[in-house]
Parts: C-alpha cells; structure tokens; sequence
C-alpha cells in the first residue's frame, strides 16, 4: 500500500519496510488483544491544522488503526500543535506533561507531537531534554513520512525526530478522513511571504507554494461526486494563490463555481495587499460563492500596520470594503485584530476603536499580542503591560460585540438559506447550521436534516448566533 509520496530523504525501499513492519505489528496487536491499536488526536490552531489532522487521521487509518475519541483509551495519543500563540504552547506542554502518568500505567503507549510548535528548535531541544516519555516528533511539512517515524519508534524504541528541514514538495496523494461528508477544507497553497513582524507563519510553513489547479479542481470533482456541498479552500493567503500561465485565484473560484453539485464556496484567510479587482469582481458574477469574506485588518493605526509590516492603510483598507460592498451590499465581513502590538498608544487603539465603527464587522477575532520568539515584533521596545493588553481587549470586544448583535438583528424576520451541520450538543432538539452570511443559525429540527440546505426564518438575534423556524417543505 502506498500512502505518500516521500522526498528524497527517504528512499522507496525503506519506505516499503515501514509500511510492511506497520502492518505486522497491527496483526500481532490484533491477535493478541482482539482489537485494532486506536489512536486519538487533538488539534490546536487554524483550519490549516484542522485539516493535517484529517490527513494524519486518512494516514494512520490506511495503515490499519482505529481512531478513538476517548484520550485515556489510546495506544497512540497525537497533539497537532500551534505556535501562533503562547496560550495554546503552554495548553500543549501542560497536557504532555499529564501524560507521564498515564505512560508509567500503559507502558506501550506513543505519544506524538506535530505541527507548527515542532518547527521551532528551542521547544524541540525542550523535549528531547525534559519530555523523554514523547515518542515522535514532526513538523508542519513532513505529515507524509508519519509511516517511517512509527517504524523507527516500534524499531528502536527511542525518541524519534523528523529531520527539521524544510520540505517544498506538496504531496498529492494522502486524502483525509474528514469530519463531515457534506462540507470539505481543500487546500489550495501553502507557506507565506509576508513576514508579518508578529507572525511564525513564514519559519513553521515555509515559502509560498500553489498547488496545480488541475490537482486542487480534480479533489473538488471527487468530493461534490461523493456529496459534498460546501468547499473551504485553505491557504495562509489564499488571495495569492498563483497557477500556471498567469491562472489566478479568481480563475480558480470560476472553474470551481462550475462544478456540478458544489453549492457553495467560502476561503480563508485573505490579505488585504491582495484583493484584486478581479477577485471582487467575483462576488458578483458566480452563483455558489458564500456572501461572506474574512479580510485581517489587524490594528486600525497606520503606525502600527508599519511596525507589523502589514504592507497597507487604513485607507486602502477601507477602500477595498467599499468595493467589495458596492458588488455585494449585504456581505457579511469579518477580521482579525491585535490589540496591544508592541509601541501600541491609546492613540492608536482609539483608531482601531474608530475603524471597527466605520466598518462595522459582522465579527472578529481578536487577540493579544503575544511574543512569538523568533520575530522581529519580539525584539521592539515598548513592550505594553499584560494588564493594559487585557483592559484593551475588552474594551474592543464590547464594541465589536455590540455591532455584531446589531448586523445579526437585521437578520429578523428574514429567511436564510442555511446547511445544517450538526445536533446542539445542548438540546437534542435543535439542529445548527450556517447561513449564507456564515452566520451560526439555530432551529428546531430532526437529525435526518444534516448536510440539507434549508429555509429558516430568523425569529431571534444575539451576537455571535441567530435563532430561527424551520420552514416546512411542501
């Protein structure tokens, strides 16, 4: 069985080894214990780590285990990590040090750290030197080799590490096990050339690279074949997504917006640099496209987008939402802020105060800055006080709450097309799901609804939900 294709560090020979020991050690387990070893993961960050997981979890399930949502159950406990932010770091550390425990209990137990917390040196050097009950250690890039790492844990019973360089091929041939069957992240690119001056992402994910647009269309065929309705594409910049012979971006929603049986298409994330005309253009002319664009501001001081090397203004900024609503008046736009970036002045958080009221989000996501070792931010002066970040941050969010509860009240007494997702894990009663606006709707309805599109109209608001009555099919 081939599951990946491996870069040159690896040859095809010791390839082929890895997955035929795999599959032993399966069969004697199952044999001597009547089950399959199982596996758990869990995911820290973005929906670019959402989906890994999905392709880990294809991977692993190729190769003969079974996955298990019970953590204490696991032969093979896997935590696909950020960097983004200290808090989910320390979230990371704190449960595999809780781990050394349950190791001492279940001797077989294999722990597994991935991701983009595995691409920095400092926090690999940590746990070679204090977390030794870790097995496998791999980053952001090499996701394809998981077989040889389990070989060579199973092997030499000892540490494993990947080889810490970075990988510019993309690898075409894993899927994903995916958590629902009727909507899909596809990923289009990876890497950044930004170099935000807060920002990981360029030394955890390498360079910019595109995949084909005949690959990415070709998986989006398959998928609407098998049922999917709605497409997420992912990239750390999906804006410069860059083909052959000048295919852009907004080529590539075109060819999608034709493929039969996909009703709807959504991206993440943007930058602002690169909304073209064309990709606006967009908004007005495909018919599967969601009414929906999440577009970073980050601070609403020009001063501060300098220091963070933003590469644009406010005024461009606002510019292009003006465009964007020209094409589409009933968009809903949603951002990332940072409060507290190194330097910050109130002066320069009233205009990110100021901004927000212009714009007026239908949400945000918003942070503290946090120190990302590594970055350019780290080393500025000016550092601003924890407690002066947090009173910011608040502060931010009664704004931004106060107008999302007002965008989603004009919602009232309209109907929203909305595919349902899921049962409330509150009422087994109501059913969630998203509106065209990717507004979160919740309604009473039966189970069997799952992956249906279907009219709701919206009876109440608050400002992160809607609440709704389902309309009854004649």
């Amino acid at each position: 069985m081939k599951v990946a294709r491996i870069h040159s560090l690896y040859s095809e020979a010791e390839y082929d080894e890895a997955i035929k020991y795999i599959k032993n050690y399966i069969a004697d387990y199952v044999d001597k214990y009547g089950v399959k070893p199982r596996f758990f993961i869990k995911t820290y960050g973005c929906q670019m780590n959402e989906h890994d997981s999905e392709r880990i979890m294809w991977i692993l399930k190729k190769l003969g285990f079974s996955f298990t949502d019970n953590e204490k159950e696991a032969d093979y406990i896997i935590y696909n990590t950020c960097l983004i932010r200290e808090n989910a770091e320390l979230k990371v550390f704190g449960r595999v040090g809780a781990l050394k425990s349950l190791k001492r209990e279940k001797k077989s137990l294999k722990i597994i750290l991935c991701g983009c917390m595995m691409e920095n040196e400092g926090i690999r050097n940590t746990i070679k030197s204090k977390y030794r009950h870790v097995d496998i250690v791999f980053g952001a890039n090499t996701l394809e080799e998981l077989p040889l790492y389990i070989y060579r844990n199973l092997v030499d019973n000892e540490q494993v590490f990947d080889s810490f360089d970075k990988i510019d091929l993309i690898v075409e041939d894993i899927s994903s096990i995916r958590k629902y069957d009727f909507k899909a992240y596809v990923n289009i690119m990876y890497g950044c050339n930004n170099f935000c001056t807060y920002c990981v992402v360029p030394y955890t994910r390498g360079r910019e690279r595109s995949r084909d647009s005949d690959d990415i269309l070709k998986e989006i065929r398959a998928l609407a074949s098998s049922g999917v309705k709605e497409i997420i594409l992912l990239g750390q910049n999906v804006n410069s997504y860059r083909g052959k012979y000048g295919y852009g971006f907004h080529n590539l929603l075109s060819d999608i917006d034709k493929i039969d049986g996909i009703k709807r298409i959504s991206f993440m994330t943007s930058h602002p640099k690169d909304i073209s005309d064309e990709l606006i253009a967009s908004y007005g002319q495909l018919n599967n496209l969601l009414k929906y664009i999440h577009l970073p501001i980050q601070s609403g001081s020009n001063r501060i987008l300098k220091e963070m090397n933003r590469k644009y203004t406010v005024e461009y900024y606002i510019d292009k939402i003006n465009k964007i609503r020209d094409i589409m008046p009933n968009i809903a736009i949603s951002t990332d802020i940072i409060v507290g970036f190194p330097g910050e002045t109130e002066e320069d958080f009233q205009a990110t105060l100021d901004l927000v009221k212009k714009v007026k989000y239908d949400s945000s996501f918003s942070f503290i800055y946090s120190i990302r070792p590594g970055t350019k931010a780290a080393n500025l002066i000016n550092q601003i006080a924890e407690e002066e970040k947090s009173l910011r941050l608040k502060r931010l969010n009664d704004v931004l709450n106060k107008i999302s509860y007002e965008k989603n009240s004009e919602c009232i007494g309209k109907k929203e097309i909305v595919l349902v997702e899921e049962v409330s894990k509150q009422n087994p009663n109501i059913l969630s799901g998203r509106s065209e606006q990717n507004k979160l709707v919740h309604f009473e309805g039966n189970k069997s609804l799952i992956g249906e599109l279907v009219t709701v109209e919206i009876t109440n608001a608050k400002s992160f939900t809607l609440e709704g009555v389902l309309e009854v099919r004649k």
